[in-house]
């Protein structure tokens, strides 16, 4: 079995989004069609904080895992930090100490791990974000690891700021989703997986 977990919190839960999907039910039905093999987990917590996600993912997915001994059996564990560390008042030395927390022990336990940085949210968080996103950055290359940069793109692109307009508690809705999909599926997402790259 050929194991993918996205962790993180409301928006990798897709809270928000009136087709149910998020970002991470985009990404994997673009995904499963190239790897039918792939079984995607969502372990998703709403508004915490990266404290928070590094003291229970390791759990929740080592009781998800498939036989370790299964000849195409692999472990994948994509960390998208969301912004409860900004609006918690989380400092970016503990912050930064969680990430390497959490990336060390998915080396420890044999997973290929990526990191996706916060995107956007409203106006008065954002500089506070942008910081976030980059010390996610630094910490993914510290570590090589696979960064996705969910800020800088999305945070002048006019329809991510319409949808976060009309959305709520911070949620973007349908095209705010795809956008983040897009950027996903647009990263190292296909090398890291061991994928043949598409066009789409």
């Amino acid at each position: 079995m050929r194991d993918v977990f996205f962790v993180g919190d409301e928006l990798v839960a897709g809270l928000g989004d009136p087709k149910a999907l998020g970002w991470t039910g985009r990404v994997a039905a673009r995904t499963l069609p190239l790897a039918p093999g792939l079984a995607f987990h969502v372990l998703a917590v709403p508004g915490e904080t990266s404290g928070q996600m590094t003291s229970r993912w390791d759990e929740e997915a080592l009781r998800r895992l498939g036989p370790s001994d299964a000849p195409d059996a692999s472990r994948h564990v994509l960390f998208a930090i969301g912004r409860g560390d900004v609006l918690r008042g989380v400092s970016p030395t503990m912050t930064r100490l969680n990430i390497a927390n959490a990336l060390d022990r998915a080396h420890a336990l044999g997973f290929s791990a990526m990191l996706a940085g916060p995107p956007p949210g409203r106006d008065e968080h954002n500089q506070r974000i942008a910081e976030l996103a980059a010390l996610c950055e630094e910490a993914a290359a510290r570590r090589a690891v696979p960064y996705i940069d969910m800020y800088s793109p999305l945070a002048r692109h006019e329809q991510w700021i319409t949808d976060m307009a009309t959305g709520r508690d911070e949620l973007p809705q349908q095209a705010g989703y795809g956008l983040m999909a897009w950027l996903v599926l647009h990263s190292a997402w296909h090398d890291w997986l061991g994928l043949e790259r598409t066009d789409s």
